[in-house]
C-alpha cells in the first residue's frame, strides 16, 4: 500500500509523511518520525518586547495596549517591558525603535525582525509627541509564549480566589517534566493554607514526574508539631489538609493522562472536564538518524494492577463532564474551572477542613 507512494517522495518531509502513515497502523500514541535533512533555510527571529501594541487612529501613533508583567526574578518569565529602568506602562506611546521613527505606515514588527536577544533603544512617551520623550534600553526576548502562559495562570488563580472568597487555591501543571515540577513547587507551597485546591492538568504535555506530584498530594497527617512561636506544622511536612479536584481535557496527554487516573485512584478528589488524550505507552530516544532525523519507538506499556492494559487508546474519563464550548471561551468564560470551584465550595460546606489545635500544655510537676 505504501510502496505506491514512494515515486512521489521528492523531499524528506514527504518521506516523513509516508513513514508516519505506516507507523499509524500500529495505533500507538507515542510513535513519531520527525526532522531530517529538510533543507530549510534558517528563519529570522523577531525581537519581542513583552507588550502588545495598537495603532491609535487619532494620534497616528502606536500605543502600548497591554504590558505582559512577567516575573523578572526568573529568566523563564522575564518581561523586557517591566525591567528596572524601562518601566513602560499601558497607554504609553512607542515612537521609535533604534532611532527609526514609527511612521503610521510602518509595521513596528518589521523593525524588530532579526534582532531577537539584542538590546534595543526605544523612544517612549506618555503623550503621542517626541517632545520630552525618553529613550530606554531594552534587552529583548525571542518568544512571549511564557509570559502569556503566566498571565493565564495568574488570571485563573485570581478568579478562583475571587469566586471562592479566598478559600480556594489553584495550581496548573503545564507538563510532567522540568516545567511542571517547577510550577508545582512554586504554586503549591504558598497555597497550603487554603481550604480547597484546584489542580489543573489541562493542556499537560506529559513527561515522567506525575508520581512525584501524587506522592506529595497523598501525604496524610500522622502527627502534629506545635512550635512555641511558629504554630502548627504537620508531620509529614508539606501535606495539604483541604479538599482537592483535578481538571483535565482532551489535551491532557501521556503522563498528563496518568496523573488524573492516579489522582482518582489515590482518592484525592473528583475529576472534572473532558476525557483525556489516551496515549501513555512510553518512548525513549534511540539517537538521531544519519541526516538528523529522529524515530521514537514505543517501549513501555502500562496495565492495571492486574493483567489488563489501561488508558492507551482511550484516555481517562472525568467524574463530572464539562465542555468548554467555543462560545463560552470567546466570551472569556471557563466553565470547567467554574464547576471545579462550585464542587469544592460544596465539599467545604459539607465537610469543612479543620486545622489541628494544640491541647493545653501538660502539667509536669506531679500535682
Amino acid at each position: 500500500r505504501y510502496r505506491e507512494l514512494l515515486p512521489h517522495v521528492a523531499h524528506r518531509s514527504d518521506l516523513n509523511y509516508v513513514i508516519g502513515e505506516m507507523i499509524a497502523e500500529l495505533g500507538v500514541g507515542h510513535a513519531y518520525i520527525s526532522g531530517g535533512d529538510l533543507g530549510a533555510p534558517k528563519r529570522s527571529t523577531a525581537a519581542l518586547l513583552g507588550m502588545t501594541l495598537r495603532f491609535d487612529n487619532q494620534s497616528r501613533r502606536y500605543q502600548v495596549s497591554k504590558v505582559l508583567k512577567g516575573e523578572n526574578d526568573h529568566s523563564t518569565y522575564r518581561s523586557p517591558a517591566t525591567a528596572v529602568g524601562v518601566d513602560i506602562k499601558e497607554g504609553d506611546y512607542l515612537l521609535a525603535i533604534d532611532g527609526q521613527e514609527l511612521a503610521p505606515d510602518t509595521n513596528p514588527y518589521e523593525l524588530l525582525q532579526g534582532k531577537a536577544g539584542r538590546e534595543l533603544r526605544l523612544l517612549v512617551n506618555d503623550r503621542p509627541t517626541i517632545d520630552s520623550a525618553r529613550t530606554v534600553s531594552m534587552q529583548t526576548i525571542a518568544s512571549e509564549k511564557k509570559l502569556h502562559y503566566l498571565a493565564w495562570i495568574n488570571h485563573n488563580r485570581e478568579l478562583v480566589a475571587k469566586l471562592s472568597g479566598g478559600k480556594l487555591g489553584y495550581i496548573h501543571l503545564p507538563d510532567m517534566g522540568q516545567n511542571g515540577i517547577r510550577e508545582f513547587v512554586k504554586q503549591y507551597y504558598p497555597q497550603r493554607d487554603k481550604l480547597g485546591m484546584v489542580i489543573d492538568d489541562r493542556y499537560n504535555g506529559g513527561g515522567n514526574v506525575s508520581e512525584m506530584v501524587i506522592n506529595r498530594l497523598q501525604r496524610e497527617l500522622m502527627m502534629c508539631t506545635f512550635g512555641r512561636t511558629s504554630g502548627f506544622e504537620p508531620y509529614p511536612r508539606a501535606g495539604f489538609n483541604g479538599h482537592m479536584v483535578c481538571l483535565l481535557n482532551e489535551t491532557s496527554a501521556s503522563d498528563g493522562d496518568i496523573f488524573p487516573a492516579m489522582f482518582r485512584r489515590a482518592k484525592l478528589g473528583q475529576l472534572i472536564g473532558k476525557r483525556s488524550w489516551g496515549g501513555i505507552i512510553g518512548i525513549t530516544n534511540r539517537g538521531m538518524l544519519l541526516d538528523g532525523g529522529t524515530v521514537n519507538v514505543p517501549e513501555f506499556g502500562n496495565t492495571e494492577p492486574g493483567p489488563e492494559w489501561t488508558i492507551e487508546g482511550y484516555g481517562v474519563d472525568p467524574d463530572i463532564e464539562i465542555d468548554n464550548d467555543l462560545t463560552s471561551v470567546l466570551r472569556g468564560k471557563d466553565k470547567q474551572l467554574e464547576k471545579a470551584i462550585e464542587v469544592l465550595l460544596d465539599k467545604i460546606s459539607m465537610d469543612p477542613p479543620v486545622t489541628p489545635k494544640a491541647p493545653p500544655a501538660p502539667v509536669k510537676t506531679g500535682r
